[in-house]
């Protein structure tokens, strides 16, 4: 015996490399491994450093970092009703504490710089006890309540033991609650167990008059640190390693949990709980379900979970972290410690996988994973090596925990009625964790732990609903596909279908260039454009679009013919816009700045008949045959009639063709008819609030479909339309542009804003003249923006966030961002993009195209009645990307934006960004 001891003690003392090396001899002379590196695990010898298991080295590494952190308390809180032996309940704790070392455990570190664990062969417990008995009778709960959480939110010294915190609060003289908060450097939820029933034995015991005597314990927790390290490092860890390395893969994606608020720079969250319950009727079924597939509940919750949160976030690489009690030797199954290991049980799914099968890989996972169970966690991170954030733990995002809950030992306590409830707050581990609970009368709780600054209450009330539905769709119908299983009920798509909807009241609408003519029979001498020095009246503007409107149908214009418009900035291209509608034709811009191969390719592809110019820049563009040239500048109107042109068309005729950039591909031609525009119109005109007062900044080019939105309405409605020159303004020439034209409505890119109130925050608040309303649009809105807005002392005027693609004509939702709260204005949440115009239906859709519920990411679709035609020659396209809208019976279209964006809880759109 002692030359076994003589050898364990020259071992410890050996180094891993060392021990790495005689472990390989040990198999060169065929002797055995397991009786050399396994075995029994043994009483540790005497004077040898009591290095920590690697799951301590683990705690002490976080609470190094952290040490303020609670997220790694382990607490509990019982209400004790009855007459309570105090002397027996310290005595039982202490006789506790004396059977188990690792409860009078503290950590130091070594002369070498190691971290070490110190054992106090004497501690007792130190019971702080607490009187709110004072407090009148409608107080003392919370009293009780608060001081409970203050004891759990009280750091503890890893360096300084017990790192056991026990505490009675007296309410009355038949009333306490006892407080227990340990670090989990010392215990996990199965030792946890083991107080539990031990301190009831010992209670009992106490209280009855006798002596409880326990079978003495193999090892204690220090021993089983020393062999677990000889074990792994005598070529353990490389074993289980390969495994993983196999399983895993060398890609480690992160889990993009979406959430209802914007990550913080790190990981201090606090914990917030929702909790369901499966009826017993329920759990019993899923019992059966499982039994008869050769699988465990654990396997069948764990499934669930991981089908919940492919649905949530799209993704088919499936991580979920799980604790296992590492448990499986004889030795330390009654010791007290921290045993738990973490492993990562991987799932990949998509969905048109049958729930059955998703099922079978989650048990063929879990199997495999029980034979490869002792590798450390931290172990596993520093051989993969994933990417490293402080934003997100490593390996996997989020936990699964199974337990099972009996509190029998603690309901025999003599004279005792003993119940359990939550503490309160306490730090996050992770952003979302799921534990499911068996409880002793059949039915399993199913408890959501969140971060608090990350998520909405509701939401987890949704997620939960979602995850119960999904268990009992996979015991209903396993052979259905998983993208099929819809999560919706019907009073949530009722919902959806209300927020997404605005039906359209414009659907006898007049033509735009009608509407035009009316202004000009009403207000003839009213301003309708400035530009530079020069002001048109409607008159006068309309008088010159109706003479070139003739000069066009005499070269051929008609319906469903087109023209380019290939003109600066400049009266000549307002006439020649306008002018071309009269006709009955559809303009299509041509910038004269683009190359001349884009020029070539847009005039082709949208077989333009007539091009509109000026002299100076005929060089400049492609000429080809059949197409005629008209320079504005030169040609000679003077005989053409001055009355408006009546021509038989339609709304379904073409108004407009509008490139895209190319950006992805060539560029494609958008085209919107007659009757589509005019609804648009009306729309913009009562979503901006425009009256015959207003003078409109027309501030984008041509080419782009917020010239839309900038020009028409404000004609139609009698406005005055104020034409920006051809150089782009600097901040000051912005302001001083306001003020000298009285301008009161300005539409600009998110871009150009940012810069303007950036320069505008700068300097004192001023005054902005007759501003009262800006629109944004074409790119994210930071909401940080929003705080120099203000500072920028604009608070009076609207800010309008618009969103719209072309092919859903300009504008298909707008959010009004005055309405945010002065939190809100300083806060990160992300700005929404609002509610969707009138004419317009909002879908946000999954792969599978089903409705996503509110507060997960799903494509943007726009259906109604104001979509573009589709693409000029590209009928594959059109037909990809505008497709049969399926919740409209009546055989509408559907908008397939290539946009990710989510319901926010009050029916608000927030754009995520676009799909990869």
């Amino acid at each position: 015996m002692a030359e076994n001891d003589d050898l364990a003690q020259r071992r410890a003392r050996l180094t891993p490399e060392q021990r790495r090396r005689l472990a390989q001899r040990l198999r060169a002379n065929n002797d055995s491994l397991q009786q050399a590196t396994e075995g029994n695990i043994k009483h540790r010898p005497e004077d040898v450093p009591l290095r920590l298991s690697y799951a301590q080295q683990r705690q002490w590494f976080l609470w190094q970092l952290d040490p303020d952190d609670t997220a790694y308390h382990l607490s509990s809180v019982l209400r004790l009703t009855g007459k309570l032996n105090i002397e027996a309940l310290h005595a039982s704790f202490d006789a506790v504490m004396m059977r188990h070392e690792s409860l009078r455990t503290a950590i130091s570190i070594d002369a070498t710089g190691v971290p070490v664990q110190i054992i106090d062969a004497t501690a007792t417990l130190n019971l702080l006890e607490i009187d709110v008995s004072n407090f009148p009778p409608e107080q003392r709960i919370q009293q009780a309540r608060d001081e409970a959480m203050r004891i759990n939110a009280t750091e503890f010294d890893l360096t300084r033991g017990p790192l056991l915190r026990v505490a009675l609060i007296r309410l009355a003289a038949e009333e306490h609650h006892l407080v227990v908060v340990m670090h989990h450097i010392i215990s996990d939820a199965w030792s946890n167990r083991i107080i539990v029933d031990e301190f009831a034995a010992h209670y009992r015991a106490h209280a009855e008059g006798r002596t409880l005597a326990l079978s003495a314990l193999p090892i204690q927790y220090a021993d089983y640190a020393l062999w677990q390290r000889d074990w792994l490092e005598a070529g353990e860890k490389d074993r289980q390693l390969s495994y993983w390395r196999k399983q895993l893969g060398e890609q480690h994606p992160v889990l993009q949990m979406p959430t209802d608020h914007p990550r913080l720079a790190t990981r201090n969250y606090r914990a917030a709980r929702h909790s369901v319950t499966l009826p017993a009727t329920m759990a019993h079924r899923l019992q059966q379900h499982a039994k008869s597939h050769g699988m465990t509940m654990f396997v069948v919750l764990l499934c669930g979970f991981q089908m919940l949160l492919h649905r949530c976030t799209g993704q088919q690489d499936i991580r979920v972290g799980v604790p296992i009690a590492n448990r499986h030797r004889m030795e330390i199954e009654k010791v007290v410690g921290l045993f738990v290991n973490t492993q990562v049980l991987r799932n990949v799914m998509d969905d048109r996988m049958p729930l059955q099968g998703i099922l079978e890989l989650t048990r063929d996972a879990a199997l495999n994973a029980q034979t490869y169970q002792d590798l450390p966690f931290d172990q596993l991170v520093e051989a993969l090596q994933p990417e490293r954030s402080l934003h997100q733990n490593p390996l996997f995002q989020t936990m699964f925990n199974h337990m099972r809950e009996d509190y029998r030992a603690l309901q025999q306590l003599p004279g005792l009625t003993v119940e359990e409830y939550e503490l309160g707050e306490h730090g996050a581990q992770f952003e979302l964790m799921l534990d499911t609970i068996e409880k002793p009368g059949g039915s399993i709780e199913a408890r959501f732990t969140f971060a608090d600054e990350l998520f909405e209450r509701q939401t987890m009330e949704r997620l939960s609903r979602q995850y119960v539905h999904l268990l009992n769709q996979l015991m209903e119908h396993p052979d259905h596909c998983l993208g099929d299983v819809n999560f919706l009920t019907e009073a949530e798509w009722n919902q959806l279908r209300t927020w997404g909807s605005h039906e359209p009241r414009y659907a006898e609408a007049e033509l735009i260039h009608r509407l035009i003519d009316r202004r000009v029979t009403e207000q003839p001498d009213a301003v309708a454009l400035i530009f530079e020095d020069i002001e048109l009246s409607y008159a006068q503007l309309n008088r010159r679009a109706n003479q070139l409107a003739y000069r066009l149908m005499a070269l051929g214009a008609k319906p469903e013919s087109r023209v380019g418009i290939a003109i600066e900035r400049s009266v000549d291209m307002i006439v020649g816009l306008l002018a071309t509608l009269k006709a009955g034709a559809a303009y299509v811009p041509l910038d004269p700045d683009y190359p001349r191969e884009r020029l070539e390719y847009m005039i082709a592809d949208s077989a333009v008949e007539l091009i509109l110019t000026q002299s100076h820049l005929l060089p400049r563009l492609p000429q080809p045959n059949g197409c005629t040239m008209v320079a504005l500048d030169t040609v000679d109107l003077s005989a053409e009639p001055t009355t408006s042109p009546s021509i038989s068309m339609h709304g379904g005729h073409l108004a407009y063709v509008i490139y895209t950039s190319g950006s992805t591909g060539m560029p494609k031609g958008t085209g919107v008819s007659h009757a589509v525009l005019a609804r648009h119109v009306q729309s913009a005109i009562d979503a901006y609030a425009l009256s015959d007062t207003d003078r409109v900044l027309l501030f984008s080019t041509i080419n782009f479909d917020a010239f839309i939105d900038q020009f028409f309405p404000a004609l139609c409605v009698g406005a005055s339309v104020v034409l920006r020159g051809t150089s782009l303004w600097d901040s000051e020439t912005f302001y001083q542009q306001l003020i000298t034209r009285q301008i009161t409505v300005v539409d600009l890119t998110t871009a150009y804003w940012l810069v303007l109130i950036s320069d505008f925050a700068k300097r004192e608040p001023r005054q902005y003249g007759a501003l009262r309303q800006v629109h944004v649009g074409g790119e994210r809105m930071p909401p940080d923006a929003l705080a120099q807005w203000h500072n920028a002392g604009l608070q009076a005027v609207t800010l309008l966030n618009a969103y719209g693609p072309t092919e859903a004509t300009v504008t298909a939702t707008l959010a009004n961002c005055s309405i945010h709260s002065s939190t809100s204005v300083v806060g990160s949440d992300p700005i929404t993009i609002g509610k969707p115009l009138a004419g317009r239906r909002i879908y946000l859709l999954d792969q599978n195209l089903m409705p996503v519920a509110s507060g997960i990411p799903g494509e943007l679709c726009i259906g109604g009645e104001l979509l573009a035609r589709g693409y000029m020659n590209q009928s594959g396209l059109t037909a990809q990307r505008f497709i049969a809208d399926p919740f409209d019976s009546h055989g509408g279209r559907l908008y397939r934006t290539g946009d990710l964006a989510r319901w926010r809880p009050d029916g608000q759109i927030e754009y995520v960004g676009r799909i990869d």
